[in-house]
């Protein structure tokens, strides 16, 4: 078994009407959060820049630091039997959603070049399903929905 520190970068983004854009991942099958890995010599910044634009292709106009998840809760094994340690930094991102969503008024027109996003939906926090939420991210998903707050979450 292989263990190892992954360093996330990821974004909360809202829309007008304060729903979260979620995105389901061709990886897992999975909903969570847009976001992803940091390649060598990268700021987290960058990280979560480049990957929501890879996965959504929004432009963004503000973002701030939310939290910073760590600790037992973001252990996780891939099915190969790899384990590693999640490190996620996420960020409450202001994005250019004008003429981005189609007329269903919740999906966001985009489709990535590496298939990475199945889906990318605007959902209300009280019809996000955790049993629907990759594994990684669910902890955040439960903070969310009790209205837990503060920087570094474990």
């Amino acid at each position: 078994m292989t263990r190892r520190i992954i360093v996330t970068g990821g974004a909360i983004i809202k829309d007008e009407f304060g729903r979260i854009l979620m995105q389901k991942r061709s990886d897992y099958g999975d909903w969570g959060l847009p976001g992803g890995g940091m390649e060598a010599g990268e700021t987290i910044e960058e990280t979560m820049v480049r990957e929501v634009k890879e996965e959504t292709g929004l432009d963004l106009k503000h973002y701030s630091l939310d939290s910073i998840y760590s600790g037992s809760r973001m252990k996780y094994t891939y099915p190969d039997g790899n384990e590693v340690a999640f490190v996620m930094f996420l960020f409450t991102v202001e994005a250019e959603l004008k003429g981005k969503i189609l007329d269903d008024g919740k999906t966001l027109n985009f489709k990535d070049h590496e298939n990475e996003s199945l889906q990318l939906m605007f959902k209300d926090l009280d019809e996000i399903d955790l049993e629907t939420i990759n594994l990684v991210q669910k902890p955040v998903f439960q903070d969310l929905k009790t209205n837990k707050v503060g920087i570094l979450r474990s």
